[in-house]
């Protein structure tokens, strides 16, 4: 199967995905009898351009090599440039639409609309963008199998750590009644640090330093970043139909080096976790630091990794530990999703 791609938005993710696509895409003909071809890009800021017949990605890196902009690729005929996004999502002759502009976790736009309208028009959607899923996901699943076409966020969760395939694929047949999680890098490698005696502000100052936390880190401290994701996993393994609102969130701040003493000398290790449980029909979740006993799977988990246990009524606890975020991780589940796309 040959797919043609758009991407919305051609950050850091955008272009780990073409360099991807750039060296593996023989080996998916090999083993996979799939490959990949860009059709179009469109970002807001680095310019937007389309060929039918695809673009050429040696073109694409050397016009990013001058100034991280497309204003660079050479005109070649058949070459379309300066379409809007909308536009891109109107005209272009891909069959999946990659959405990967920037999350806006509250309002879930301008990457709800893309969606709306790339499904409305008989095209497979792949994101990695959280604000669609957390505030649309009823509605765009119901929307891609109204129009025979799929629907895949798997970078939403883990990034490319399978956290929602594994338990809908290699899972299938249990009950998954629990799932908790370290589901944010920034605060595990925080509480790692903090857990090594440095105090909070060191600590957050390192996670800048590195890339994981933001100059304004409160999506990550407050918990509001694991808020959406425990949104996804309800609504999307249990059946829930929750909104942010719905779940209690409390983030790490509030934290001194008196608790994390404390817990230390208590044989226990504070992690952020996010939980949903289900009770017959009714899905309940929440965030919160917890005091973990060092027995417990996620309490061994350090740094920026990220874990998730399923509480399954067959196999019993199911634990997958991976990366939560990257560029290449992130990259990566756009494929898994292509891939998943074309053996479906």
């Amino acid at each position: 199967m040959h797919h043609k791609v758009a991407l919305l938005g051609f950050g850091g993710v955008g272009q780990g995905f073409l360099k991807m696509i750039k060296e593996k895409n023989e080996a998916l003909r090999t083993q996979y009898g799939q490959s990949i071809e860009i059709v179009s890009i469109s970002d807001i800021s680095k310019g937007s351009m389309h060929h039918d017949d695809g673009l050429d990605m040696d073109k694409v890196v050397s016009s990013l090599q001058e100034d991280n902009t497309l204003f660079h690729y050479v005109d070649e005929p058949g070459l379309e440039k300066g379409w809007s996004t909308l536009t891109t999502i109107k005209k272009t002759n891909a069959n999946i639409v990659v959405e990967l502009t920037p999350t806006d976790i509250d309002s879930g736009q301008p990457a709800i609309d893309h969606c709306r309208m790339a499904l409305s028009s008989g095209k497979h959607v792949v994101t990695t963008n959280k604000g669609p899923v957390v505030n649309a996901y009823r509605e765009l699943t119901q929307l891609a199998a109204r129009n025979s076409v799929y629907f895949f966020f798997e970078g939403t969760v883990m990034s490319g750590t399978p956290a929602l395939k594994m338990p809908t694929e290699t899972l299938a047949g249990n009950d998954i009644q629990q799932i908790r999680g370290i589901l944010n890098g920034t605060t595990n490698s925080m509480l790692t640090e903090m857990a090594n005696g440095l105090p909070y502000a060191h600590a957050l100052s390192n996670a800048q330093s590195k890339g994981y936390a933001e100059a304004d880190p409160t999506n990550d401290i407050e918990g509001y970043d694991v808020q959406g994701k425990v949104v996804i996993l309800a609504n999307v393994l249990m059946g829930g139909n929750m909104t942010r609102d719905d779940i209690p969130c409390q983030g790490i701040s509030h934290l001194t080096g008196t608790d994390i003493r404390e817990a230390k000398r208590e044989g226990k290790t504070w992690k952020l976790i996010g939980a949903i449980e289900k009770h017959g029909n009714q899905v309940e979740g929440y965030v919160r630091p917890e005091k973990l006993d060092n027995t417990d799977p996620l309490a061994s988990i350090s740094g920026a990794t990220n874990a998730i246990c399923y509480q399954c009524d067959l196999l019993g606890e199911v634990t997958l530990v991976g990366a939560g975020a990257g560029i290449t991780e992130t990259g990566y589940a756009v494929l898994n999703d292509i891939l998943a796309i074309g053996r479906s």
